[in-house]
């Protein structure tokens, strides 16, 4: 090879090399971002780094690319704002927006916690110009609403917890061969509604609890199916 192509070669090299960086910058320092912008760094082009949004807020997470780039677990977040399917699972199609209608205050909450672990653990690398943050980078009313939600969300989780451990759980265990069995080492086991589900997922579900004797008569406590009223232990489902 010539010199003067050896030489042509090296500015060549050099040039990308300083545009690499260059873009390595630009990215360092917390910008704002229109959808279209963010859609281009969603890890198909190995020379760009590796961007996605969670409540408008804009992470790098390119030092995840065997996560977040083509083929990894979670490549349908990067390029883009999906907040929703933090919690949905719903991955495909209509699944993969930013918008939170309908969800329950504790679902909110949970992608807060989400981007909580993104500001932690990846670079902010800025806003995006939209549902949560306007063309100045100013939040929305829609955010500040999503936050009062995952606040209330939160105190109502923790109330939750408060009150439930009044009541310890049953122990339990399950194997394919033998099913599934619950027990309490003080108390009888019970299944109760669990407090403050509907203002926390929008739906009631139960626990199983151990309860003295002499609070078995208490309202909404539900036997076992199959389980002797002072028995210890009961096989389930």
């Amino acid at each position: 090879m010539a010199r003067g192509a050896r030489l042509l070669l090296v500015v060549a090299l050099l040039a990308a090399l300083l545009a690499v960086v260059l873009q390595l910058y630009r990215l360092r320092k917390p910008r704002l971002w229109t959808g279209e912008e963010l859609s281009v760094y969603n890890g198909t082009d190995e020379g760009l780094p590796i961007l996605l949004g969670i409540l408008g807020s804009v992470f790098d997470v390119t030092k995840g690319r065997s996560h977040y780039g083509p083929g990894g677990g979670y490549h349908h977040f990067a390029g883009r704002d999906a907040s929703r399917a933090f919690v949905s699972g719903n991955f495909t199609g209509d699944g993969l927006t930013d918008s939170l209608q309908g969800l329950s205050s504790s679902e909110v909450n949970s992608i807060v916690d989400w981007r909580k672990f993104y500001f932690e653990r990846y670079m902010f690398a800025g806003k995006l110009i939209g549902r949560y943050y306007d063309s100045q980078g100013n939040p929305t009313k829609y955010l500040k609403g999503v936050e009062v939600k995952a606040k209330r969300g939160a105190q109502l989780l923790e109330k939750q917890k408060s009150e439930e451990a009044k009541i310890p759980s049953c122990n339990s265990k399950w194997s394919q061969q033998e099913g599934g069995e619950v027990w309490c080492d003080t108390g009888y086991p019970r299944l109760v509604r669990r407090p403050g589900d509907i203002a926390l997922t929008g739906q009631i579900s139960q626990r199983c609890a151990c309860f003295q004797e002499d609070e078995l008569n208490k309202p909404g406590l539900v036997t076992y199916e199959g389980c002797d009223h002072l028995s210890k232990s009961c096989k389930v489902n």
